[in-house]
């Protein structure tokens, strides 16, 4: 019982140090395998900041400009939207096509009241017609005036032949004129000395006085000949001249039939504006106009959208690097997943989207900061059939196949 009770033997007694000669040896420190590894990390930390200094200072975007399918979601079917307005006021008669109607070229759309129109056109034809009427005139004006001139000219030939016929018969008279006066004067000296009888004086004297008088009437003739000479031709420069001026109202009468002829042509253009067809092929927005409605130049009255349809993908500057003009595209279109489109690149934008904006940029002040810039891409639709189902303003992934 006392033994049990017993303390126990205390730790410190039990781990009392040991004899040297008894103690084990410490183990030995073991040197690092790879003792290069502490240098990895800072070595690895230089040979990315040199990576990354190496990307800024060169082309760092190379890489993306040097693939060969350049893909962007930057892009939308796009297609001719035409607003269809009036070029002449009236009254809207009918409209004859309904809202997003497809519609075929040539096919009436709408169209304005032309009873005003029709009056004009009608109006600008009587005054041509008129013209053509002046014009006529003035033709037998100057045909008259021709007739007038020959008649001048035929009188002239007459007074020159009167002319010559006087002066003849003054040379013919004439000398009858010195016979009968030397006949006088014979029968006259004969009769002084009793030779002659006085009724043989007085015959001579009386054929003398006869051939002087057809002398002096012979002249007369002539002088009166001279005088109708004078007169036909004056006769014939006064109707020269009034032709003339036929000849110049002529001009005038035919600038004038000109302005007439463009003014039936503008009053027949103003009729043909009162209808408005459909430029070609498409399909018509939403009616903005109703019959019995007043419109004015200029009113828009639909919205055509042509078949034609391609897409207009904005690429990034950096993705044009080896883009070109042919290249062959592949167009998916939201509106019908999974289906793939075959296109070529038609055009490249001449500049960025952002230098067409209403206000361009100007980075000329001091706070510049780099943008990648887009450039607008005209794709078109390998199949115009296929395209002609598009809507302009559909979302579209445009790929392209660009050749290096």
């Amino acid at each position: 019982m006392a033994a049990a009770s017993s303390p126990a033997p205390t730790p410190a007694a039990s781990s009392a140090p040991t004899p040297a000669s008894h103690a084990e040896p410490a183990p030995a420190k073991s040197k690092p395998q790879w003792p290069w590894l502490k240098y990895a990390s800072p070595l690895f930390v230089v040979l990315l900041a040199l990576a990354v200094l190496i990307t800024l200072t060169r082309n760092w975007n190379a890489w993306e400009g040097g693939k060969v399918e350049q893909a962007t979601d930057d892009a939308i079917v796009r297609g001719d939207l035409t607003p269809l307005s009036t070029k002449v006021a009236g009254i809207v008669r009918s409209v004859r096509v309904s809202d997003y109607q497809r519609v075929r070229a040539g096919e009436l759309l709408v169209e304005l009241q032309d009873d005003d129109y029709q009056a004009q056109l009608a109006q600008a034809g009587a005054a041509v017609e008129a013209a053509k009427a002046a014009i006529e005139n003035n033709r037998r004006q100057r045909e008259l005036q021709d007739s007038r001139i020959q008649r001048a000219l035929a009188g002239i030939d007459l007074a020159r032949a009167q002319i010559t016929a006087a002066e003849a018969g003054v040379q013919a008279v004439q000398a009858d004129v010195v016979r009968t006066q030397a006949e006088r004067t014979r029968q006259e000296a004969l009769l002084a000395t009793q030779s002659a009888t006085k009724q043989k004086v007085e015959g001579a004297v009386a054929d003398e006085q006869r051939f002087a008088a057809q002398e002096a009437s012979r002249k007369a003739d002539l002088e009166q000949a001279k005088t109708a000479l004078r007169s036909n031709e004056i006769a014939v420069e006064s109707e020269r001249r009034s032709k003339t001026v036929l000849e110049s109202q002529d001009q005038q009468l035919i600038a004038d039939l000109h302005a007439k002829e463009a003014s039936l042509a503008v009053a027949r253009i103003n009729l043909g504006y009162t209808k408005i067809p459909a430029p070609a092929d498409g399909t018509v927005g939403e009616r903005q106009v109703r019959p019995g409605q007043l419109v004015s130049p200029g009113t828009q009255v639909l919205t055509f959208v042509s078949e034609t349809k391609w897409v207009q993908a904005n690429y990034r500057e950096t993705q044009l690097t080896n883009m070109k003009v042919g290249d062959a595209a592949e167009i998916r279109v939201d509106q019908y997943p999974g289906k793939v489109f075959r296109g070529k690149v038609l055009e490249i934008a001449p500049a960025s989207g952002s230098q067409f904006a209403l206000l361009p940029p100007d980075n000329a002040t001091g706070n510049y900061t780099k943008v990648v810039q887009r450039i607008p891409v005209k794709i078109a639709f390998d199949d115009a059939n296929l395209a002609g189902s598009l809507r302009p303003g559909l979302s579209v992934i445009a790929t392209v196949r660009t050749r290096h």
